[in-house]
């Protein structure tokens, strides 16, 4: 194929990246295959055509294919919610419904919330404590051997919850922020089973950072000398900054830019949200609104990059993504065992890749 405006397919990986990036905060530990991304400007300089060269990882077509459409929403895959009683765990539930995704009527809360039911979409969902947690995963499991956890629960239950998913041998989608780390992967690991683990589950704000990260790492001192001045704005009870915004300003800083995060300008207060920010009022109690602004030395030149969120959608309907990209590795059997949410963007973005090239085959061969 002639090196002009085509989209090519090569059997190699895209946007992946090298090492264990501690700042990173969406990365996964190991086995990520993971090489430098590239973009050619071959071709003829005077047409100034440029091509778009992307890489994919190659499958074999019939088993990938096949596992693809064994699960899809009806196809045996069960998920069970923890933190139902939740805003995000309800509205991962709502979008798992929306989707067709099996939920079972179980779910795990604190000893406080035991016994309680939960209704989301006129589904009835039982919370059951911290003390009965094993035998009725175990039972759960038993009736849907295709069973994929849901945790978004809070931090301190996030290695316990991973503790128990490892010892039955369910695998999960960890969205709860939090706990160590460290240890969540290595109980992960020495149980070998599958997991999506990730604290950031919105994928266009993951494709965003991971440009960030492509950006920092192929333009150091970029914007060396550049002041940098950044606001974030999340519901009242969130007391921290937000790990999105340091991992942004983290890109940044390697881009030549001088900044401490206790910089970070945190708007908590809703009226100042609503008036200075621009939150609708309906989402004061759930947003994620963020505003990184660059001047340089001379303040002749400003950069400005923002991205906010409203709801809760962006992140539940990724959480979905997540659960299926997880059953089809399963399904697999795949050597890979623990993933993040580049993982599930490059899965959809080979994908939709395979299709375009093969609608490009077929256009050319009928021309032919």
């Amino acid at each position: 194929m002639a090196t002009t405006n085509w989209l090519v397919a090569s059997p190699s990986v895209f946007l992946h990246r090298t090492g264990n990036n501690p700042r990173l905060p969406f990365a996964s530990r190991k086995n990520q295959n993971l090489g430098k991304s590239s973009v050619s400007f071959l071709g003829n300089p005077k047409r100034r055509r440029l091509p778009v060269v992307l890489s994919m990882a190659a499958a074999e077509e019939p088993e990938f294919e096949g596992a693809v459409k064994s699960v899809l929403p009806g196809n045996g895959i069960s998920i069970m919610v923890n933190g139902c009683s939740g805003k995000m765990g309800k509205a991962v539930i709502k979008a798992a419904d929306s989707a067709g995704v099996n939920i079972v009527p179980t779910s795990f809360g604190s000893a406080a919330e035991a016994g309680q039911t939960v209704e989301v979409c006129g589904k009835e969902i039982t919370v059951h404590g911290p003390t009965e947690r094993e035998e009725v995963l175990a039972s759960v499991f038993e009736k849907h051997p295709e069973l994929i956890a849901v945790d978004y629960t809070v931090p301190a239950a996030v290695n316990d919850n991973a503790e128990l998913y490892s010892k039955v041998g369910v695998p999960f989608v960890m969205g709860t922020t939090g706990g160590d780390r460290n240890k969540l992967y290595e109980t992960v690991e020495r149980a070998r089973i599958y997991a999506v683990i990730s604290p950031q589950m919105g994928k266009q704000v993951v494709a965003f950072l991971a440009a960030m990260e492509i950006m920092a790492e192929q333009f150091p001192g970029a914007f060396s000398g550049y002041s940098l001045e950044v606001m974030e704005s999340h519901q009242a009870s969130k007391l921290d900054a937000s790990g999105t915004a340091k991992a942004v300003i983290s890109c940044f800083q390697d881009l030549g830019v001088s900044y401490d995060m206790d910089q970070i300008q945190l708007i908590r207060d809703p009226k100042q949200q609503v008036e200075m920010v621009g939150v609708p009022e309906e989402h004061v109690s759930g947003h994620a609104f963020h505003l990184y602004h660059l001047t340089s030395p001379d303040e002749t030149v400003s950069f400005e990059f923002q991205h906010n969120v409203c709801g809760r959608s962006i992140y539940a309907e990724g959480t979905v993504d997540a659960v299926l990209f997880l059953a089809k590795k399963i399904r697999l059997k795949a050597d890979q065992r623990i993933y993040n949410m580049i993982d599930v963007l490059r899965e959809e973005t080979c994908v939709e890749a395979s299709k375009f090239c093969r609608c490009v085959d077929n256009w050319w061969f009928q021309k032919s």
